[in-house]
């Protein structure tokens, strides 16, 4: 245990938060997508898992540590709803609402059709599984900068 780190993020995410660098994309999934042969194609190559949590509080805690990009509209990307794209299921709103939070202001994330959202996550950094089990649970964040003031 550490002082200061939310206790959800365990040794494996940190590391791979901490390695990544400006622009990478991090991949946070539900438990249908098909995040083990994905992983295998990103830059870590093996699947990290926050297992026993949602969407919403997997990406709070990364939140927590990770910056977003501020220099890109696809900062944070969501699988669309296939039929629906303007559609934001709860999970969705959830995971929005902890960005909104993080960054202390609404910054909207953008949609992705699913077979292009399948593409962006195989050219990822790494793909974390949560325990999420309602459907469309399924983001790319792209890490920011930590300015040398903060």
């Amino acid at each position: 245990m550490l002082k200061g780190i939310d206790s959800k993020l365990n040794a494996d995410v940190l590391h791979c938060l901490r390695s990544m660098g400006h622009g990478d994309a991090l991949v946070i999934c539900d438990t249908n997508f098909p995040a083990e042969s994905v992983a295998r194609h990103t830059g870590l190559g093996t699947l990290l898992r926050m297992e026993n949590l949602t969407c919403g509080e997997a990406i709070g805690s990364i939140l927590s540590v990770l910056p977003l990009d501020t220099f890109v509209d696809d900062f944070a990307m969501r699988m669309e709803v296939v039929g629906a794209p303007d559609e934001l299921p709860a999970t969705q709103q959830e995971v929005q609402d902890q960005i909104n939070l993080a960054e202390g202001k609404p910054r909207p994330m953008i949609s992705v059709e699913r077979f292009a959202f399948y593409d962006l996550a195989r050219k990822s950094y790494a793909v974390i599984q949560t325990g999420e089990r309602r459907f469309y649970g399924c983001f790319i964040l792209r890490k920011g900068v930590v300015g040398p003031d903060e």
